[in-house]
């Protein structure tokens, strides 16, 4: 007999509270899907995944590529939901999970699995501060469970019970189909519920639960409720960094996404936000109020405040990007520098080199992009205004409130401003008409 470990994913819920055009299971988390936090997990404890999706949710399929999707046609229910998915398994285990519970940890999926091994079914269970419109977990004298009553269908009594049912179940597949075989339409919502099977298994064998916390456990239903577990996720991975010897001055200002890569000696200022695709290496500093995605910052940078790194942006060892500075696709070289109110996209900056105050790569024409290449040790004179496609090489210099199109040689010095000229008088003459205009009204 195969010893294969299956987690099935309930994600066809549309998720009406969320008022989406999209999927429940797609709602963003740590700026990223739902789903993808427990997939993730799974990987990390099972031998293969299903998602159980509903019809239309193309999009949803696409996302949890290469794992096995099986479409629910019908909602009848999370019992239905879970035959759906357990119809494609011959053998082994299997682990029902929900796709709005992205939080589950791997440990508690571990846990829940070896609960398994010496009884019929084991379920996760949790005591939160408000247990609401929770299933309840039955239990016997001898603490296993007898099964799960679902709010609408509890009785006073039952609604007393603090022991809830967070959803995720453990068991032998056949198991699972058998017991899915026999439940019924006997409830208040008119509906398959997976938790009937509980009873089915108690009378079968034992059924016993592993508690975990409500951080971990609750579920995501509604707008409100995701900004909760957002809350809970910031909470775990700002722990995590400080944990791996990160400075976060203000952990609670500092937004991190969940795939943010960060070394020990990171420093964090506060309100800083950290988009998907962050590389923070050893002993960097990020200054408050800076926004980061897709980039990669070296050790001994420096970049802030009120900086904006974007997209393929690499800031190599001690360079420094100052206040309203905004790179896009670009390599600043070690040691290079851009202090003040510049934009530099697709660009290539040598090490050592200067961008003075206020100067810009422009790299799109409105159809194409361009890249300019900058070599090392120039210094780029402020408001210079490249124009891309071109090249300034090794120790060049470009006068302030230049525009240049051409490239400059190694060494040079490229004028590109008109020449000024001066009008004696004509200021004060200027200025006394304003103000007679002025005064007129």
């Amino acid at each position: 007999m195969s010893s294969t470990t299956t987690a099935v994913i309930l994600a066809a819920g549309m998720g009406t509270r969320m008022k989406s055009r999209h999927p429940k299971a797609m709602q963003r988390l740590g700026n990223q899907p739902m789903i993808c936090h427990l997939i993730k997990t799974a990987q990390r404890v099972v031998d293969r995944i299903v998602v159980v999706i509903g019809p239309d949710m193309d999009e949803l399929a696409r996302l949890v590529a290469p794992h096995k999707t099986v479409i629910q046609t019908e909602r009848l229910g999370t019992g239905h939901a879970a035959k759906t998915g357990l119809d494609i398994l011959d053998a082994g285990k299997a682990i029902i999970l929900y796709a709005d519970n992205p939080l589950l940890t791997a440990s508690t999926m571990r846990e829940l699995l070896a609960s398994q091994s010496d009884n019929e079914l084991s379920l996760l269970g949790m005591k939160p501060r408000d247990p609401g419109q929770y299933g309840r977990i039955v239990t016997g004298d001898n603490g296993h469970v007898k099964r799960i009553v679902e709010y609408k269908d509890a009785s006073e009594d039952e609604r007393k019970i603090s022991l809830c049912n967070a959803g995720m179940m453990c068991a032998d597949v056949q198991h699972f189909k058998k017991w899915l075989a026999d439940i019924k339409l006997n409830n208040a919502q008119n509906e398959y519920y997976l938790t009937d099977v509980v009873a089915l298994a108690a009378q079968q064998g034992s059924v016993t639960y592993v508690e975990g916390t409500e951080d971990e456990l609750a579920g995501v239903n509604s707008r409100a409720e995701l900004a909760q577990a957002e809350l809970r996720l910031q909470q775990r991975l700002r722990r995590q960094a400080m944990e791996q010897g990160v400075t976060l001055v203000d952990p609670s200002s500092i937004f991190l996404s969940s795939d943010t890569i960060l070394a020990q000696d990171v420093i964090i200022e506060p309100n800083v936000f950290i988009g998907p695709g962050v590389v923070l290496e050893e002993g960097c500093t990020i200054r408050a109020f800076s926004h980061l995605e897709g980039c990669t910052v070296k050790p001994g940078a420096m970049v802030g405040p009120y900086a904006r790194l974007r997209h393929g942006t690499v800031c190599h060892e001690n360079s420094h990007v100052g206040n309203f500075v905004e790179l896009k696709n670009t390599n600043l070289g070690k040691g290079g520098k851009a202090n003040h109110l510049t934009y530099l996209g697709d660009s290539e900056i040598g090490a050592g080199s200067n961008i003075g105050a206020g100067s810009i790569t422009c790299n799109y024409d409105g159809v194409f992009k361009h890249k300019t290449v900058i070599g090392e040790r120039c210094f780029i004179g402020s408001n210079s205004v490249m124009v891309a496609p071109v090249k300034i090489d090794d120790e060049a210099m470009t006068a302030a409130g230049s525009v240049i199109t051409n490239d400059v040689p190694s060494g040079a010095l490229a004028f590109g401003r008109a020449r000024q000229t001066n009008k004696d008088g004509k200021g004060r003459t200027l200025q006394e008409t304003l103000r007679q205009k002025k005064e007129q009204g």
